[in-house]
């Protein structure tokens, strides 16, 4: 009976000494990220305690089973060496996910889950990404084995001595007892403890202020949680048909009078172009293409990664899922968007991306969002251009595109995502010490990026197309370190740029003060060219007089309404600030204006009702 308390005693100090690496790895995911994180307490650091042992107690049961299983083969040197590596192999494995979010979290926002080791939509691409990804964060690779050395040291094998002791009836009741009771323990960690339910990713607000989700969570709890599950939507019936409809109906009916202007339409989706950057040197081409346009100053993004931009942009689908939709289970449903709209009204309608065919899976979501053609870096023509890891560089891919442009009958409706300004950064070689590198890597391949939308518009000017086309210039989401705190909160981790050129109609200028998205593009280009159709978008024209938002993050719905910004947890407001006067969100106003708060949850809650419905059920379209 002494041995097995022994061996109890010995699998109490391994979980223990990797209970204390998660907290190691939690104050480094601080670290690495503090521009991302405000108003700590602890109860932030308690309660991402909580989420380790639950990520340790699930991962470790087999372990409880196998260190403590009634019998003397466990006591055998082979045996036992046999679970030192096992344990050491599989936690370790597990805490390297902890280790790769320490720079992955920068670009998502989030904790990652299953999907990033299945790395779907990025198989073609995602070899030379890693590469690209330990060369650049080689101190993180060199951090990581140091810890390992050290786990496989401090875990040692029994320092004591374990003879094979007489199996009586009573010394197997005791080891029975001493298993069960160790697997309630294991069992009850990895639950999270007596909670009605088990502990979930959604329960990481109750520990944490607004925003700091991800650092009470650990990323093997988030893949765990999401492995081999597809995201199920649930109804959530806050109101009856009728009531919703009054409330917030996504039907849009445009209307108009006049003729439909059949001028060209050509969207620009350009890589990590948070609002941050512009009018700060970065952009020259961009800053001044803004005063010449229809820019949005107060332009959110609807995700924070680009595979949410597309149907966003292009099909007024917002983001509110923790799943993108393009790689969800709801992929294949049914979407009327602007390449079906345009190809109805006998548009030439096609999709450019210069990196590898297939990447983000934009080629499934061009064949279901209806583009006749697809140009990926397997269709490109010109000059070598290859980054190395990613796609074709974007100045040369441009004056591809645009000379696809001139091919196409018009008119036409195309819309280009650009990459240079995506992980690793790379500049050509020629362009080195061009741009203006500033305090992020970024911002020099941002700057080469609003190069290369220079030589393309000095390129389409000559064409004869030029002058009746709609330019839209769209950013698909922020950039991955904030440089100022205020682009940190839940509304400044959104802001991007949008803006409408028509360089026909010197009318179709100035600043605007009005709250816009990704989704508000649909809707706004339909009421431009006064093409009459009914939508199904989640989006408003710019010529409307609504002025809300809305987007999704850490199981959070965020809503700006004029200069309010409110979050709700799915059934009840959490907080409520004026984002204007209050750029950091300190000041939180939801006992103090509770009819707003209670407006603009009304409003929440139907636009989350109307989205999910008609995602469940196939609706996304009026036919």
């Amino acid at each position: 009976m002494h041995n097995h308390r022994l061996l109890l005693k010995l699998l109490v100090r391994r979980i223990f000494i990797v209970f204390v690496i998660y907290q190691i790895s939690r104050v480094l995911f601080l670290l690495f990220n503090s521009a991302n994180f405000t108003n700590l307490d602890v109860k932030t650091f308690l309660g991402g305690a909580l989420f380790d042992l639950s990520a340790i107690g699930f991962i470790n049961l087999l372990f409880i089973l196998l260190h403590l299983f009634p019998g003397n083969f466990k006591y055998r040197n082979g045996y036992q060496k046999g679970l030192k590596i096992g344990f050491f192999a599989v936690n370790l494995l597990f805490i390297a996910t902890n280790f790769v979010d320490l720079e992955y979290y920068k670009f998502t926002g989030r904790r990652s889950s299953f999907g990033l080791i299945t790395a779907k939509g990025m198989e073609h691409e995602i070899g030379g990404l890693i590469i690209s990804f330990l060369q650049e964060f080689w101190y993180i690779l060199v951090g990581f084995i140091l810890l390992a050395i050290l786990l496989w040291r401090v875990l040692s094998k029994p320092n004591f001595i374990l003879p094979i002791e007489k199996l009586t009836v009573k010394v197997i009741f005791k080891q029975i007892g001493i298993l069960i009771l160790s697997l309630g323990v294991g069992l009850l960690m990895a639950r999270g403890g007596w909670g009605e339910k088990p502990l979930r990713i959604v329960d990481a607000i109750n520990y944490s202020s607004l925003g700091n989700s991800a650092l009470v969570l650990n990323t093997p709890f988030s893949i765990m949680k999401t492995a081999g599950k597809k995201e199920t939507l649930v109804d959530p019936k806050f109101y009856s048909e009728t009531e919703l409809n009054q409330i917030f109906n996504p039907v849009f009916v445009s209307n108009p009078t006049e003729n439909p202007i059949k001028k060209n339409v050509v969207i620009f989706i350009l890589e990590s172009f948070g609002d941050e950057n512009l009018h700060r040197g970065f952009t020259p081409f961009v800053d001044s293409l803004a005063t010449q346009s229809y820019y949005f100053k107060n332009g959110f993004a609807n995700g924070k990664v680009s595979i949410d931009a597309v149907p966003s942009t292009l099909s007024s689908i917002p983001s509110l899922m923790n799943t993108s939709i393009i790689s969800s289970g709801y992929s294949l449903n049914k979407v009327y968007g602007l390449p079906k709209i345009m190809k109805k009204q006998g548009y030439n309608t096609s999709f450019f991306h210069g990196a590898f065919n297939g990447s983000q899976n934009f080629d499934q979501y061009c064949k279901v969002a209806g583009f006749d053609h697809y140009f990926g870096k397997n269709e490109y023509v010109g000059p070598e251009a290859f980054d190395g890891s990613w796609g074709i560089f974007d100045e040369e891919f441009m004056q591809f595109f645009n000379k696809k442009l001139t091919s196409f009958k018009q008119p036409f409706f195309s819309t280009l995502f650009t990459i240079s300004s995506h992980n690793p950064y790379k500049v050509p070689d020629k362009y080195k010490n061009k741009f203006i590198k500033g305090n992020r890597k970024i911002q020099e391949s941002i700057g080469y990026t609003d190069y290369s939308l220079r030589q393309f518009f000095k390129s389409a000017q000559k064409e004869p197309w030029y002058n009746n086309t709609l330019f839209v210039i769209v950013a698909d989401h922020t950039c991955s370190e904030p440089t100022e705190k205020k682009y940190s909160t839940n509304v400044g981790k959104f802001r991007i740029p949008i803006l409408f050129f028509d360089p026909s109609n010197p009318n179709l200028k100035g600043v605007q003060e009005k709250n816009f998205q990704q989704i508000d593009v649909l809707p706004s280009i339909l009421d431009y060219l006064k093409i009459k159709d009914k939508v199904v978008t989640y989006g408003k024209p710019f010529s409307s007089d609504k002025n809300y938002v809305v987007y999704y993050l850490d199981n959070i719905y965020h809503l700006i309404q004029d200069d309010y910004y409110l979050a709700f947890d799915g059934q009840k407001a959490i907080g409520l600030y004026n984002f204007k006067t209050d750029e950091l969100l300190k000041n939180n106003l939801l006992d103090k204006d509770k009819k707003r708060a209670a407006e603009m949850s009304k409003f929440i809650k139907a636009y989350m009702q109307s989205f999910n419905e008609r995602m469940i059920s196939d609706k996304l379209t009026t036919q």
